[in-house]
């Protein structure tokens, strides 16, 4: 049999004891080392490295005990286990012994089979500790590198939504003063005499500019929502005349589309502490999304209930429904966010979610089981009186 590597320090005045020792446990071939007293031990200690310590507790100047305590004081030192060697077997001495540090004790004369075992076991069971020390050192240098990549990684983000929400400020600022004098010189032109074919034009130029009028719009209210720039005037108002007057406008500046709407607010008046520009212009983007990519025969329906103490309002439509990456991405920008379509900003419904974030409201937006996407918004209620 090899020589192991682990090392075993006898510690005891009587040769005799030292001896016996020594042979029981020459059959395991560990590297053995003594020391006849106290001092000896601590001396030795200090200037090598042991896995297992077989003290023995009477000796004279410094005892067992003694030596235990100021083993078990040194962080050097006090992770070795300690079995001690006592004629006593009085359960006062063996409780001492614990409360010094000591793991085990064995009693003499020695039996070969129990030294034999409680030696193992104890160097097992320092193997153990060291392999479960060294697992966390590397979980922890694990916890660290993942830590600092996540960090990275975020640090990356922030700089990458910083740039998003400077981008769409730059945009936008940009983008409205010649959109401006468009739209200025097309209400001029529409008030000149031009043919039915040049009328077909001016009118397409006009569509044109209110989309890119409304874009600049959302990237600006996108931008000052996202940095605490917007401050919401909170007032109690009421719901149905929000709803009524998106839809109006949607009417009003669309007045090409075919989307049906189906207003099923309930009779009651259903009121909320919101800022009234803020919701309305979110119910506008819902109308406007579902308006734009729901199809020909668009159809949307809006309803309201209450829910404990919240407002539920439902915005139904029978169009495509959202595609799975759109659902994976709905409120990021720049996202194919919106339901399925060829283009589009993927501005709208980030806006909308930011919209409510600021009045600690909510918004659910998935497909219908009868087809067509569904959008739940969620404000909080308040009861008249």
């Amino acid at each position: 049999m090899k020589e192991t590597n682990e090392k075993i320090l006898i510690v005891d005045d009587v040769s005799k004891n030292i001896q016996i020792l020594g042979n029981i446990l020459s059959q395991k071939h560990y590297q053995i080392a003594y020391a006849n007293n106290g001092q000896q031990a601590l001396d030795i200690c200090n200037v090598q490295k042991f896995d297992l310590i077989l003290l023995d507790i009477m000796m004279p100047g410094i005892d067992g005990y003694e030596v235990c305590k100021h083993l078990k004081e040194n962080p050097a030192t006090s992770e070795i286990p300690i079995i001690f060697l006592t004629a006593k077997a009085d359960m006062d001495s063996i409780i001492k012994g614990f409360e010094k540090g000591g793991q085990d004790y064995i009693t003499k004369p020695f039996n070969a089979a129990e030294l034999l075992a409680r030696v193992n076991t104890h160097l097992l069971i320092k193997r153990q500790r060291e392999r479960l020390k060294l697992m966390n050192n590397h979980l922890e240098d694990l916890v660290r590198e993942r830590t600092l990549e996540l960090e990275t990684a975020n640090h990356q983000l922030s700089v990458l939504d910083q740039a998003k929400s400077n981008f769409l400020s730059l945009i936008s600022h940009e983008i409205r003063t010649p959109l401006n004098g468009v739209i200025g010189l097309t209400e001029l032109l529409d008030q000149t005499n031009i043919d039915s074919d040049q009328k077909e034009y001016l009118n397409y130029l006009k569509d044109v500019s209110a989309r890119l009028m409304k874009f600049s719009d959302t990237a600006l209210l996108i931008t000052t929502l996202k940095i605490n720039k917007y401050l919401p005037e909170i007032l109690l108002v009421s719901v149905h005349q929000l709803i009524n007057d998106a839809i109006s406008e949607f009417i009003e500046t669309h007045s090409n589309s075919t989307l049906q709407i189906k207003n099923n607010m309930p009779a009651e008046t259903l009121l909320a502490q919101v800022d009234s520009d803020l919701i309305r212009t979110c119910f506008s983007i819902i109308i406007d999304n579902s308006a734009r990519f729901a199809g020909e025969k668009a159809q949307l329906e809006i309803s309201a209930h209450i829910l404990e103490d919240s407002i539920l309002l439902k915005f139904c439509d029978n169009g495509p429904g959202f595609s799975k990456a759109a659902l994976d991405h709905l409120f990021e920008l720049f996202s194919a966010g919106d339901i399925l379509h060829a283009e589009g900003t993927g501005l709208g419904l980030a806006a909308a979610k930011l919209i409510l974030d600021a009045h600690e409201g909510t918004i659910d937006i998935k497909n219908s089981d009868t087809g067509g996407a569904e959008i739940t918004i969620k404000l909080k209620y308040n009861s008249i009186g």
